[in-house]
């Protein structure tokens, strides 16, 4: 789903930068920041550096806690695609800069390292490259599960349903973008049509929102889903409710508001299906460091139910999230 950065095992803490406070957006602080990170990196690069084909091995460890899912189980830690394909949630650099690095071996050797680290499934948007990168994978015996999260255009185009779902999906999910544009014209009910051409696929049927009033009306209406996927930041909001919290000005970019979580946390907690929850660190605005890291995961799995599950996008290009965030997830939900 979204860049997730925690750094370098083994990489002396940094203190994250306050952007919030002005007075401590210190330009010589930040460069030593990013100077400190990238030479850990290129270090630890040198001392393994995998070849061409392969992205950097994950820590091994053994099957992370799973919970129920219809017939299935799901490891309550799920991986990600938004780094693999590209979706960065920042700019197009970034966005290209993730897409060139995961060519199909990357991308295939990615999937093995996330069975390596105890993970047992993927949750990806369709694409033409998930198509070939997925069959491919299973072709040489994978053994991951895929969740499948539909495109924007899906609602007008019956045909790529059936497309999607040769890839043997545990299920598939109504895309969030159309969930909050048929929830900003007042026409929400126009998502049940979509729905039940997938459930008519003998896939299990999922809902994704940003806004917790879509979970909530779905579940005073008992629609025939099996899972929402939920998002812990309302980051499409209508542009006039932007400016009405901010006071009549909209940043560029997305806007990632800390008092959105407790909010969806609050539904998610309410609602009688499974949730699977992301931008859980905030399309990687909140991974200063391993703490930051802990800190956001631990907010999560405590603020959720027990049969609920994270999404969590893992960039493994420059040091082991794969690894590190599972740990994480073992000793938290350990912790109970």
């Amino acid at each position: 789903m979204e860049p997730e950065a925690p750094l370098m095992n083994g990489m002396t803490e940094i203190e994250p930068i306050d952007d919030l406070n002005p007075g401590r957006r210190d330009l010589l602080r930040g460069a030593g920041t990013l100077a400190a990170f990238l030479g850990a990196a290129n270090a630890a690069s040198a001392q393994n550096e995998p070849p061409p084909d392969r992205v950097p091995p994950a820590k091994p460890g053994p099957p992370l806690p799973a919970a129920p899912f219809g017939k299935f189980q799901l490891t309550r830690l799920i991986a990600g695609a938004n780094t693999i394909y590209g979706y960065s949630h920042f700019n197009y650099v970034f966005s290209a800069a993730m897409a060139e690095y995961h060519t199909t071996a990357r991308v295939l050797s990615f999937l093995r390292e996330l069975e390596r680290a105890g993970i047992n499934t993927w949750q990806a948007s369709w694409s033409e490259r998930l198509e070939t990168d997925w069959l491919k994978y299973k072709e040489q015996g994978g053994k991951l599960q895929l969740l499948i999260l539909s495109r924007p255009t899906f609602n007008d185009e019956p045909e790529m349903l059936k497309r999607a779902v040769k890839l043997k999906p545990l299920g598939i999910a109504q895309h969030g973008a159309s969930t909050n544009r048929f929830w900003d014209m007042g026409e929400l009910d126009r998502s049940l049509d979509f729905l039940k051409r997938i459930r008519d696929l003998g896939v299990m049927v999922g809902f994704s929102c940003h806004n917790p009033l879509e979970v909530e009306y779905a579940e005073e209406k008992g629609w025939d889903v099996d899972y929402y996927m939920t998002s812990l930041y309302y980051v499409n909001r209508p542009r006039k409710e932007f400016e009405k919290i901010l006071g009549g000005e909209t940043p560029y970019g997305e806007i990632y508001l800390p008092s959105d979580r407790p909010r969806m946390l609050a539904t998610i907690r309410k609602a009688k299906k499974p949730c699977l929850t992301y931008k859980v660190l905030a399309a990687g605005r909140t991974v200063n460091s391993p703490k930051m890291v802990r800190e956001h995961l631990e907010v999560a799995y405590q603020g959720v139910k027990p049969n609920d599950a994270l999404i969590i996008g893992l960039y493994q290009r420059y040091n082991d999230q794969i690894g590190q965030t599972a740990d994480f997830t073992r000793e938290i939900l350990a912790a109970g």
